[in-house]
């Protein structure tokens, strides 16, 4: 595989507005992203930037590549393809990461992990990560996003057979929580934004559904602690004690 890395931004955030630059021990978020996307060391990187100031913000950091895309793009997958049309439209790169802008505590390790499923078999037309549920609090509320799939006790990967708010499956067993980065293989994203939204997915409210109802095969991999997102002021403050 020849990955690539790629980072969606813009500033028109609903619930933090501009929180791609909140500072985070005086260097914006999208900055430490970044950072921790360099040290993984899987291939190239490049923030798809939908606004001017996020790549002004970027551009100083040596081994960064920054694409200025359509700001009213519907998705951050779609913002990844048309970086990717600009970066690289000759395919060099066989597999684009697509890492949230949100994760700055992001770990090198979990990058790698994303990769796994599509190394283990070409069966699978994309990849993201799982981790398990331990607390009734990540059960409940529907910003935890349950990834229903099964692991044998040796297994690594396993396939995603739905995703959802809810608590799913039904009865005893362990539940797993879907963390929102994505290993795709370049034809499989090209298929993806080329699709309409679908029933299940504007039902859910979640993109990967999309993915599932138009056949598509995704593996997940499973790692050891979801790295916190910033969606929230108070996500934010929570980042910002752990790196001060």
């Amino acid at each position: 595989m020849r990955p690539i890395i790629v980072i969606p931004s813009r500033l028109a955030s609903t619930r933090l507005p501009r929180k791609a630059l909140a500072d985070i021990a005086g260097r914006p978020m999208i900055v430490r992203v970044v950072e921790q996307a360099l040290k993984a060391r899987l291939g190239p990187v490049v923030v798809a930037a939908g606004d001017k100031e996020i790549a002004e913000a970027v551009a100083p950091i040596e081994g960064v590549c920054v694409v200025l895309t359509d700001p009213d793009l519907p998705s951050g997958s779609d913002r990844v393809q048309a970086a990717l049309e600009q970066v690289d439209p000759q395919g060099d790169y066989n597999v684009v990461i697509n890492l949230q802008g949100d994760l700055p505590l992001i770990r090198r390790g979990d990058l790698s992990a994303v990769l796994r499923p599509l190394a283990d078999s070409r069966v699978y037309d994309l990849a993201t990560l799982v981790t398990l549920i331990d607390t009734e609090r990540e059960r409940s509320v529907e910003s935890v996003v349950k990834a229903v799939c099964a692991f044998g006790d040796e297994q690594k990967s396993a396939r995603a057979l739905y995703f959802s708010r809810h608590a799913v499956p039904w009865g005893e067993g362990p539940l797993w929580h879907h963390v929102g980065i994505y290993a795709w293989r370049r034809e499989a994203l090209a298929r993806f934004v080329s699709l309409p939204p679908s029933l299940l997915e504007q039902r859910e409210k979640l993109e990967q559904l999309r993915a599932l109802e138009a056949g598509m095969a995704i593996g997940c991999s499973r790692i050891a602690h979801a790295p916190l997102g910033v969606d929230t002021l108070e996500d934010l403050e929570q980042v910002r004690a752990i790196i001060a």
